[in-house]
């Protein structure tokens, strides 16, 4: 009696087949990979974001080869004079150094999230935010002392090829855009960290979330500096 009262309520609760089936599943949200959906847009949000800097660069890199006007010097353009003597790829080298630390503070908040160490790992993303800061605040004045002591524009370049100019602003300016993004995720992240909003929400999942954000920024700056900046 008990298997055949069994059988009958699973029949009963079947869901039906067809058109009706699949609109069922797709409302009672079944999840098909063991990976939260938070975690699983943002991998695919990285992916379209990966194909669009890679035809940046790649782009960049067409553009370079074909110009048939000399294209500056990377290390002539990109240098600051120090003690009388001008140091090549002096600021990009800093804030390489700056955004690369930035990653080591954010896995560090990752792994206090999950220890669920509010304190530290809200302290850990607002470093990292402050880390972030710092590189755009560099980057600006990049940007400023090219646009007003040098007199790159994105359609004209005194110093050589006029495609410089617009590879550079479309390029950085691009980055430069997510890590200014990347800055304010962490803040609210962080804020939300330190209310204890992911204590009531029982995970820390979405400060993960926001390192692989951050991480992909940083690894994206990598390839800028070496296809852009030591080419």
């Amino acid at each position: 009696m008990t298997h055949t009262a069994l059988t009958s309520t699973a029949d009963s609760v079947a869901l039906p087949g067809g058109f009706q089936g699949v609109t069922a599943d797709l409302s009672s949200d079944k999840q098909v990979f063991p990976v939260p959906w938070g975690k699983a847009m943002m991998w695919i949000f990285l992916l379209s974001d990966t194909f669009i800097f890679s035809c940046f660069l790649i782009s960049y890199m067409n553009v370079r080869i074909s110009t048939t006007v000399p294209w500056p010097n990377s290390s002539e353009v990109f240098s600051l004079p120090i003690g009388g003597t001008d140091v090549p790829l002096i600021l990009i080298a800093i804030m390489t150094f700056v955004l690369i630390t930035s990653s080591g503070t954010m896995a560090l908040a990752v792994n206090f999230g999950y220890r669920r160490d509010r304190a530290k790992t809200a302290a850990l993303m607002l470093i990292t935010a402050a880390f972030g800061a710092m590189f755009v605040g560099m980057q600006a004045f990049e940007w400023t002392k090219l646009i007003m002591e040098e007199g790159v524009r994105p359609w004209e370049n005194p110093m050589g090829a006029p495609q410089f100019g617009s590879s550079f602003f479309m390029i950085t300016g691009f980055h430069g855009a997510h890590v200014s993004a990347g800055v304010i995720y962490l803040c609210v992240v962080a804020a939300r960290v330190l209310n204890g909003f992911y204590d009531r929400k029982g995970s820390y999942e979405t400060v993960e979330i926001t390192g692989l954000y951050w991480h992909f920024v940083d690894l994206v700056w990598v390839f800028i500096f070496a296809f852009f900046y030591l080419w």
